[in-house]
């Protein structure tokens, strides 16, 4: 008879086994750190017109090109307005925008976003009308239409106005239709590029090193930094589709620059793991100056003849020095949560650290690369 009790521990220890970090379980995906060539999406822009608005559209005294198309479109529908004065404001000029996938098929439905042109207030309610959408080379891809969905509205009257999010602006989920098909055949390809998302050469051998592991053979070598050149081998049982499908969920660890990112208008810093300074001590502190202006006023004596009253000015100034923490040195090679354990205990800003993180870099001792925003 089994012991119950060994079973069980021999189950858990399988189980705490494959679940130790480094094993299949760790790094990414190579599907989602990279780009297959030829495998993208494609933008896609036309000119139509929304109707259907509540008074918000285009005014046509402002907006002649609202007026030119509205006129244009009532010919092509059999009614002749050349001539006449047409003062709708029901109607606004938009530009469509859409992203068009790889290997998009006739019939297939994407999404569009559209934006008014004119002077429109807001398009909440609006109909697209038919939209032809072209690419870059001029040709017709899909064609637009239907109800369109804002983020925002805007509401008001002679004397206050209030507006949320930007009105002007929507989209249309499925409201373009694919007419015309990007053909590219990817199955029977023989060799096809990767590309990386983020480019670097130790990810790039990294994958390189994945695929032939796992192939056997060597079927994959780094061009540069940012390609990695796959080939499909003569004996393999499958197209190009198939060598793609096995191999895009083989995990690597993906190696990243020592770099620190700053947006010096919002204040974030971003740092990246493999941020090191060298031994450096730093202190922080500030000085305030406050200069008062509290001018006086100075009259002359009663009954005193040909006196007047002026402006005496005061000026106060002070100076007020914020005690700072002293020294505090960051030993070299630290840890970032030791370096950021570090500049916290300085009780600083996040625009403070910033100053200090650059000046950190000036002096040589911050070894990665500082990318301003």
């Amino acid at each position: 008879m089994l012991n119950l009790k060994n079973v069980l521990c021999g189950v858990l220890a399988l189980l705490l086994s494959v679940m130790t970090p480094g094993t299949v379980f760790a790094g990414s995906r190579i599907k989602d750190i990279v780009n297959i060539e030829g495998v993208r999406e494609n933008q896609l822009v036309g000119y139509g017109l929304v109707v259907g608005l509540d008074g918000t559209g285009d005014s046509l005294r402002n907006s002649p090109f609202t007026k030119q198309s509205l006129e244009s479109m009532l010919e092509r529908l059999g009614v002749n307005t050349r001539g006449a004065s047409l003062k709708t404001d029901n109607v606004a000029a938009v530009m469509v925008t859409a992203n068009l996938p790889g290997f998009a098929t006739n019939g297939s439905r994407i999404d569009i976003t559209v934006s008014a042109m004119g002077d429109a207030d807001s398009l909440q309610g609006g109909q697209l009308l038919v939209t032809p959408l072209m690419g870059a080379d001029g040709e017709v891809y899909a064609v637009a239409q239907g109800q369109i969905a804002i983020g925002g509205f805007s509401a008001g009257g002679e004397a206050a106005t209030i507006t949320q999010g930007v009105p002007t602006a929507g989209r249309i989920s499925n409201g373009g239709i694919v007419e015309r098909e990007i053909s590219f055949d990817i199955a029977g390809k023989t060799t096809l590029r990767l590309s990386l998302r983020n480019p670097d050469l130790t990810t790039a051998l990294r994958m390189a090193g994945a695929i032939n592991t796992y192939a056997g053979v060597s079927l994959a070598h780094a061009l540069n930094p940012t390609v990695v050149q796959l080939t499909r081998p003569p004996n393999w049982n499958g197209d190009m589709v198939t060598l793609l499908a096995e191999i895009e969920q083989l995990r690597i660890e993906p190696d990243l620059p020592a770099k620190v990112v700053i947006d010096e208008i919002s204040g974030i810093i971003v740092m990246g793991d493999n941020v090191r300074v060298s031994t450096v001590a730093i202190a922080q502190g500030s000085l305030t100056i406050s200069v008062e202006e509290t001018p006086q006023v100075s009259q002359p004596a009663p009954f005193s003849q040909g006196g007047e009253t002026t402006q005496v000015p005061r000026t106060s100034v002070t100076v007020e020095e914020e005690e700072g923490t002293g020294l505090i040195v960051v030993r070299e090679g630290v840890a970032l949560s030791d370096l950021v354990e570090g500049l916290n205990a300085l009780g600083l800003t996040p625009r403070d650290m910033i100053a200090i993180l650059q000046a950190i870099k000036a002096a040589g001792a911050l070894q990665a690369e500082i990318e301003v925003l």
